[in-house]
């Protein structure tokens, strides 16, 4: 059990260091030598499931993530009860996770229902009460509700103040979330001091050069880009790209992520040469570090080809947005949010390029997998590009 133990604590640490992809085997050994030890539906595999499907998550495998989630809310509802603390935990993850592939309608519930467990059973005022109100407010802001979204980061931030500390990394996420909420709703200037005291908290309790810092500076780069600071903005972005690569390697998918940032503000600023070098590094993290068919990857790609796009290199650009829709629709289903924007990018391209009926063609496709989604707005818009190509043709 020792050994076990001690291999769990190393798939975390490797984990929380923003090495998934080395952790995935050390959690996959530790759940299964827990499942042989204690039985599938002992809940002393709860905090492994989690573990493995944290893991998933970040390394792409979202649908085995999704039924380690559901398996954990199962188990604890039926071993623990459904009042207890560790089944509102489940829900809350599982939540989440269906947020992040688009599904907001059915994560809403569960949040909501991880949020009235956790204040019936721990009280209003409990830290994990507060967790549970910063996960619906963020489910509320993903579904365009940054407005609902703002009493609940509140209450938590006021919360986390009152019984961690003004100085707490949990009061410093609160302070992030609302600021993002602000900033969503157009209070940027009430957004600003939040986000930089949040970054005040992190460099105290982290330092200056921890990957976990980077989080709040990008999101305090953003605000700053939306006040037209550009180059303060520029100025983080460059610190950000310098943070990971030092911490995490020139490879990493967080320092791919902070390329692609600065990468959209330099060719934001006119600066497009600097751009084009960036994308194209950041496609080689992306590649190195989680293979050719990674949705990251494809993020990677579709930049790219936009930025080959507005350069009027047409031939790269459609070769690069077709690897990009390939990859979304295998790795995460042609319905999926990500897919639909590859597909418009696809469509796009193939219009700017004067392929009038193939771009046709693509945006009936959206309109048939993703009309719904895009709303009465989107669809209108994509029905008069079907229009336009049409009397192109």
């Amino acid at each position: 059990m020792q050994e076990t133990a001690d291999t769990g604590r190393r798939a975390a640490r490797l984990y929380h260091e923003g090495r998934a992809a080395e952790a995935l085997p050390l959690a996959r050994e530790v759940l299964r030598k827990v499942e042989t030890d204690r039985g599938s539906d002992h809940p002393g595999t709860l905090p492994h499931l989690d573990l493995l499907a944290s893991i998933l998550q970040e390394t792409g495998e979202v649908a085995e993530a999704r039924r380690l989630r559901e398996r954990a809310v199962a188990i604890s509802g039926r071993s623990l009860g459904e009042e207890h603390p560790s089944t509102a935990e489940g829900l809350d993850q599982l939540a989440l996770l269906l947020a992040d592939v688009g599904e907001l309608a059915a994560a809403r519930p569960l949040a909501e229902r991880a949020l009235s467990l956790r204040e019936r059973s721990l009280g209003p005022d409990h830290p994990s009460t507060a967790v549970s109100l910063a996960n619906l407010a963020e489910l509320l802001q993903e579904a365009g509700d940054a407005r609902a979204a703002l009493p609940l980061h509140e209450r938590a931030l006021a919360i986390r103040e009152r019984v961690l500390g003004p100085s707490h990394p949990q009061t410093a996420s609160s302070l992030a979330a609302l600021a993002e909420a602000l900033r969503a709703s157009g209070e940027t200037h009430r957004a600003r001091p939040l986000l930089e005291r949040a970054v005040a908290i992190r460099e105290l309790t982290l330092g200056e050069r921890h990957p976990h810092l980077a989080l709040f500076l990008s999101d305090l780069a953003r605000l700053l880009e939306e006040m037209g600071e550009v180059a303060e903005a520029r100025r983080l972005r460059e610190r950000i790209v310098a943070v990971h690569e030092g911490a995490l390697g020139a490879s990493h998918p967080y320092t791919a992520a902070a390329l692609n940032n600065l990468a959209r503000l330099c060719d934001a600023t006119g600066d497009a040469d600097a751009a084009l070098a960036l994308l194209e590094r950041a496609r080689a993290a992306c590649e190195a570090s989680l293979g050719p068919d990674h949705p990251h990857t494809a993020g990677s790609l579709n930049n790219l080809a936009l930025l080959r796009k507005r350069r009027g290199e047409f031939a790269a650009a459609i070769d690069l947005a077709e690897r990009a829709f390939a990859i979304c629709e295998r790795s995460l289903g042609a319905a999926h949010p990500d897919a639909g924007t590859a597909l418009l990018n696809l469509a796009g391209i193939r219009r700017a390029a004067g392929d009038a009926a193939a771009a046709r063609a693509l945006y009936q496709r959206a309109l048939t997998t993703h009309g719904e989604r895009l709303g009465p707005e989107g669809r209108a818009r994509i029905a008069a590009w079907v229009r336009e190509t049409k009397q192109q043709a």
